[in-house]
């Protein structure tokens, strides 16, 4: 799999310098925006910084809400085809509903996940969507 960046916005300092942390070990490069009290323009311009083409996100954030940041990067022609994880507490069916509809490629609960089991969620489904692009463009991989 080659290197892919990742960007994470995620308040709790501990979670998201320990997911950057066991992302990085799995042969992403991922930065970590700890706080989420920027606005959702300068999220937007440091995911195109960091040229990410993976947003791991809370939805819960101090002054953003998660929903709004998926609408703008999904409204973003040069981010557009980013694949977003959701990683939140909210565990409502109507957010996750909501989370997937307005973008969410992926919505997973904290209290399922240690930051070593949803970085190597991450690892395995990006490979599996790598091969499967692969194969539609006519390659062929072996498993």
């Amino acid at each position: 799999m080659e290197k892919q960046n990742v960007f994470i916005i995620e308040d709790d300092i501990n979670i998201a310098k320990g997911l950057q942390n066991q992302l990085n070990l799995r042969g992403f490069y991922a930065e970590a925006n700890p706080g989420g009290e920027t606005e959702i323009e300068d999220l937007i311009m440091e995911i195109k910084k960091v040229d990410a083409e993976i947003v791991i996100l809370d939805l819960i954030l101090p002054k953003l809400d998660g929903f709004e940041i998926i609408k703008a990067i999904r409204a973003d022609d040069e981010i557009a085809d980013i694949y977003i994880f959701v990683f939140t507490d909210v565990s409502d069916e109507d957010s996750r509903a909501r989370g997937l509809s307005v973008g969410a490629n992926q919505y997973f609960l904290k209290e399922d996940f240690s930051l070593e089991d949803l970085a190597e969620k991450v690892k395995k489904i990006m490979e599996n969507r790598e091969a499967m692009e692969g194969q539609e463009n006519g390659g062929t991989y072996q498993f």
